[in-house]
């Protein structure tokens, strides 16, 4: 997967388009994401030792990760990720619009 924990995306497709968020959790098993204040769905608890009030609760449910794409946090636009390598060896995320480094 090319994005990460952190990272601030917008939902291409779905109920929630157009929506950004950060990532709050990845699962890569499943190929899915869970996007701050995307994708809420209520659970409807009741009264436990915890929570004596119960209720409707709401959470975030997972997102498919191909329904999201990163916005690159220097030209603010979503976009595709590409990957190169730096002088040192080591393997960083570049943003396809602006040819800058994503990660630090």
């Amino acid at each position: 997967m090319r994005i990460k924990k952190g990272d601030t995306v917008e939902v291409i497709t779905g109920k929630d388009r157009g929506k950004r968020g950060e990532i709050l959790s990845v699962i890569p098993k499943k190929d899915r994401v869970i996007v701050e204040e995307v994708n809420i769905v209520h659970r409807h608890m009741s009264p436990t030792q915890d929570m004596p009030q119960g209720g409707i609760i709401e959470n975030e449910a997972p997102i498919h990760a191909s329904n999201v794409q990163l916005v690159c946090p220097r030209c603010d636009e979503k976009t595709r990720v590409g990957a190169e390598y730096l002088d040192d060896g080591t393997k960083v995320r570049k943003c396809k619009q602006c040819d800058e480094i994503i990660d630090k």
